[in-house]
This record gives structure tokens, C-alpha cells and sequence, in this order.
């Protein structure tokens, strides 16, 4: 198994990632999108397809910094809370639904939303439609995958060039800093969409000092 380490991006990787695929990206503003939407939430893949204008934004045009994964869009159909707190982020969002309008996508009322219909998608696909979702049955329950926006995260991660690249590590970064700002497990889990506290441990465990670490300096 891959060491705690290894998993976790660096904020020198993060940015150098970045940069390539500005550099690289035909579309950058979406690709730069949902590369730190990931890093900045930990949501995965297919509720980022999900996800709606009116997720992100409120009537006026500003950033929900406080919102939510409403059940329809959770991948455990629950509720969560989700938040926008990243300066990068809004800045290359900004940029990419202002470049939508200009190319008339998804296009509301004038005055509203940014001039976007809240109910379309957040990020669409190279179709200029919302990334398509499809259902299929797995052990008797239906399930949903959404193809289209993982080989959009495969193109984006061979961009960045960053070793070992996944959505999985992106999660993985997003909760060790969770940890190391002071989360507990159930905040990391609620952020996350992971019920249970062992779970999380299980998924994510948080980096442990040595004895000798945690005495150092002590005064």
C-alpha cells in the first residue's frame, strides 16, 4: 500500500500541476476548474457531473461560499454541506462561466445567475451539454457512472503530470489537511460523504507524531 506520503499532494505539487495544465489545456478554464475542485472540496467525479449553476451560484451572481450537496447529487443520497472557500478556484470558475456566456451555454436571464439558467450543469462536457450519467444494476441496487467525466479527469491528471494522480488522492490531500487544521473524523466524514468515523479512519488515517515528536520542545 502506498505511504500516507505518497498520497498526499503537496501545495509546490498542487500549483506546479496547475501551471501544466494551463500551459497544456485547450479549454484551461474548465480543466483548471475541475482540477481544484477536487482539491478543494474532495468531492468525487460523479457528483461534480451532477452539480448545478445553482449549486455555486445565488440569484445575484455571488459565490454560495456555503451550500450544499443536495441529496439528488450525493453519490449516498444524503445531504451535505459544501463549501466555496478557495480563491483559486472562484477565480478560474469566474473565468470559465464568463467564457460560457460569451459562447451562449446554458444561457438564462439576463440579470440573473450571471446570465445562466441555474439549472444546467456546472461543467459540461466537450458537447457543451452536461457530462451524460447513465444507470446501470451492480448486486441488485442501481447504480450510476458517468464515463464522460472520468476520461475528463484521466486527460486533466495526464496534464498535470503529477505522479500517481487520482481523484482518490485528491480526497486523500483533502482530509489530511482537514486533520492537520484540527478536523475529527466525523468533520472529515461529513465533508467527505463517509457516515461512519471508521470509515473514515479506515480511508483516511490521520498522520500520528512519535512520542519523541510530541515532546520536543515542549517549553
Amino acid at each position: 500500500m502506498p505511504s500516507h506520503d505518497t498520497l498526499v499532494l503537496s501545495e509546490e505539487e498542487i500549483a506546479e500541476g496547475a501551471q501544466r495544465i494551463r500551459d497544456r489545456s485547450h479549454q484551461p478554464h474548465e480543466d483548471l476548474g475541475l482540477y481544484f475542485f477536487l482539491l478543494a472540496t474532495g468531492a468525487r467525479p460523479l457528483e461534480i457531473a451532477r452539480l448545478e449553476i445553482r449549486d455555486y451560484l445565488d440569484p445575484t451572481g455571488g459565490v454560495r461560499h456555503s451550500s450544499e450537496f443536495r441529496p439528488e447529487v450525493a453519490i449516498n443520497g444524503r445531504s451535505r454541506p459544501l463549501f466555496f472557500r478557495s480563491s483559486r478556484l472562484d477565480e478560474v470558475l469566474s473565468s470559465y462561466l464568463a467564457e460560457r456566456v460569451l459562447l451562449k451555454l446554458g444561457l438564462g436571464e439576463d440579470g440573473a445567475y450571471r446570465g445562466l439558467d441555474p439549472a444546467t450543469r456546472l461543467f459540461l462536457s466537450s458537447s457543451g451539454r452536461g457530462f451524460e450519467i447513465t444507470p446501470y444494476e451492480a448486486n441488485g441496487q442501481r447504480q450510476f457512472q458517468c464515463r464522460s467525466i472520468l476520461e475528463a479527469y484521466r486527460k486533466i491528471f495526464r496534464y498535470a503530470e503529477l505522479k500517481n494522480l487520482t481523484a482518490l488522492r485528491a480526497r486523500h490531500t483533502v482530509a489530511a489537511k482537514l486533520f492537520a487544521r484540527g478536523a475529527d473524523e466525523v468533520q472529515v466524514g461529513l465533508l467527505l460523504g463517509i457516515a461512519e468515523p471508521s470509515a473514515v479512519r479506515a480511508q483516511f488515517p490521520r498522520e500520528r507524531l512519535t512520542l519523541e515528536q510530541l515532546v520536543a520542545n515542549l517549553i
